[in-house]
């Protein structure tokens, strides 16, 4: 059971840690929801990108990591790193929080165009490629193939779980982050998750 546990709980840390950020996209999904505006469709849109380019990177990196050894390496080191400078960023944004916000004064979207620019701000944020395909990929791949699946299960879940909390509690969040206090809380927690999943990562490098 925990070696299915393990790369689950592992999958959310760091998927969480990576989709939780002041954004675009996190911005659109917290308007859309302030103004009940296809909050259901545009957070299904956001989590159902995350899942197809999570589950293409961590099938498609996956295989080709755990067939080369060298890559394999890189990739436990070379995500351990990630994680380290992505803890150091997010402690360095704990100390100069930003806050998020969002209009509400506009007048309700188009189904068409909600859908279009859902589509926009995930797919064009070359970010998205980099957190789901490359780094996701890179340390699912690390895993047996029959955990594998779990990992970015995980990945998934915590996209789903964030979308629709920042849709359906929008109007209970919204206020919340327009505190700093409230971005100097996440950050910090996200900087402990992400350095707490680098050190494992070396650990294993290590054994």
């Amino acid at each position: 059971m925990f070696g299915i546990v393990a790369p689950f709980l592992k999958g959310m840390g760091i998927g969480a840690g990576l989709i939780i950020a002041i954004g675009a996209q996190n911005a659109y999904v917290l308007t859309q929801g302030l103004r009940r505006n296809n909050q259901y469709l545009i957070a299904s849109l956001c989590s159902l990108i995350d899942a197809l380019l999570i589950t293409i990177g961590v099938a498609g990196m996956g295989v080709l990591i755990t067939s080369t050894p060298l890559l394999l390496d890189f990739a436990v080191w070379g995500g351990a790193l990630f994680l380290f400078v992505y803890g150091v960023k997010a402690f360095r944004s704990a100390l100069n929080p930003d806050v998020l916000t969002a209009e509400q004064d506009r007048g309700p979207d188009t189904l068409i165009k909600a859908v279009l620019t859902t589509l926009a701000v995930s797919l064009l944020n070359p970010h998205i490629y980099l957190d789901t395909v490359i780094l996701l990929g890179s340390i699912g791949g690390q895993y047996p193939v029959e955990t594998r699946i779990w990992f970015g299960l995980g990945a998934v879940v915590s996209s789903f779980v964030w979308f629709f909390s920042l849709s359906l509690g929008a109007q209970w969040l919204a206020p919340l982050f327009k505190r700093p206090i409230a971005w100097r809380i996440l950050d910090s927690f996200i900087g402990i998750v992400m350095w707490a999943i680098a050190l494992s990562l070396v650990i294993q490098a290590l054994t």
